[in-house]
């Protein structure tokens, strides 16, 4: 038996107001297959469906599904369907699920898909009961199946950060895409298989060297380097006397 999501207080946020401000650089821009009039405009919004799921940090040609996309492009597919496959691909799963725990992870798709940030630490925790006992992929179904998703974004429209901007104030809320896809817990679980992070962002390990498997394959590729740039000199040189013809 599925259980009913738990209420939660739905406490007022920018996108729960009416907004009336004229539209210019700071509104969201919509991609919707409704406004779309060629298909070069297709794949800008296929586009800007992969930043909002996967984040700017994370599109990457390897992280695209071509057969989805064509999908999409024949109207095989709507973009509610399009936006489904592209939160149960292995590249989110692998991205964000893996490497996330139960509540930052339904913090990250309520912003993704929902276009808001969670009201409190109750939505937050009716969402994890949802994940924990129906997986990702009933999570993802419960998020794009809700009323809130069908009455903003509905079949055909990319979900887009909802009222970031308030008019009369010189600073909205900060973008969605600024939040890191992983947390400290994830961070300590590389640390507790010997990683380390120096500053500026370079990978190091625990004492400063790799583990011995790593050190075993380094050696071996360097062996391996060594060997290639060695017999390539010798067949330069070997060349330049007229005894090898290459």
């Amino acid at each position: 038996m599925t259980l009913p999501l738990l209420s939660y207080p739905t406490s007022c946020q920018n996108q729960r107001v009416s907004g009336f401000e004229v539209p210019g650089d700071e509104q969201p821009r919509i991609f919707s297959t409704t406004l779309l009039p060629d298909a070069q405009e297709i794949e800008t919004l296929i586009l800007a469906a992969y930043r909002r799921i996967f984040n700017e940090q994370q599109l990457l040609s390897c992280h695209r599904d071509r057969f989805l996309e064509s999908q999409l492009r024949s109207s095989q597919l709507s973009v509610r369907e399009f936006i489904r496959g592209l939160l149960l691909s292995e590249s989110f799963r692998r991205l964000n699920y893996e490497c996330s725990n139960n509540y930052r992870f339904v913090d990250m798709c309520v912003q993704r898909v929902l276009g808001r940030r969670v009201y409190d630490q109750r939505e937050t925790l009716a969402w994890s009961i949802v994940l924990a006992t129906e997986g990702i992929q009933g999570f993802v179904n419960a998020l794009l199946n809700s009323d809130e998703y069908m009455n903003n974004f509905g079949e055909d429209t990319v979900p887009y950060q909802r009222r970031r901007i308030l008019p009369q104030q010189s600073m909205g809320e900060i973008p969605f895409e600024r939040m890191p896809r992983y947390g400290s817990a994830h961070l300590e679980q590389l640390k507790a298989l010997g990683y380390d992070f120096a500053g500026g962002g370079d990978v190091l390990f625990g004492d400063g060297m790799p583990p011995e498997g790593l050190r075993k394959v380094g050696a071996v590729l360097t062996v391996a380097g060594a060997v290639i740039l060695t017999s390539g000199a010798v067949a330069v040189i070997l060349s330049w006397f007229g005894w090898l013809k290459i």
